[in-house]
């Protein structure tokens, strides 16, 4: 069964003087501002397009990783995975770098590194997001 979560944005005035909300209405978390200088300067207590990529592609990647890690028969106990995406203003996204800490019994450095790669590569939105650089760091806490 297919699922559809939704959010929207409402922007006014123009791109550098201008600012938004987007509200998340499918998880009903909230209305959280956006601007300009949010997204190419400092976050200033608001959120930009990245930090939502970078927020949706480190969960992904996790329940990607856990999946393949259980699949394994080595389940992780825990997962902490950092997602960096890198926006260059009149250029755009330029690349996303996930980093990823487990607790994971019974699995050496080796194993975590190549089930990460395979998470790196298959995980949703890594696909969704094929057209940008994506790379990544595993390691054993």
């Amino acid at each position: 069964m297919a699922t559809t979560r939704t959010a929207h944005t409402v922007w006014n005035d123009n791109l550098t003087e201008g600012s938004g909300v987007v509200t998340f209405d499918s998880s009903g978390i909230g209305d959280h501002p956006v601007s300009w200088p949010a997204r190419s300067e400092q976050p200033g207590g608001k959120t930009s397009p990245e930090e939502l990529i970078a927020a949706a592609h480190s969960s992904c990647f996790s329940m990607a990783l856990s999946n393949g890690l259980n699949s394994a028969g080595t389940p992780p106990t825990r997962l902490t995975t950092q997602a960096d995406v890198t926006f260059q203003p009149g250029t755009g996204i330029t690349g996303i770098h996930l980093t990823v800490q487990g607790e994971v019994p019974g699995l050496d450095e080796a194993g975590f590194a190549a089930a990460a790669g395979e998470a790196a590569k298959n995980c949703p939105v890594s696909q969704a997001l094929a057209g940008t650089t994506i790379t990544h760091e595993a390691k054993l806490a």
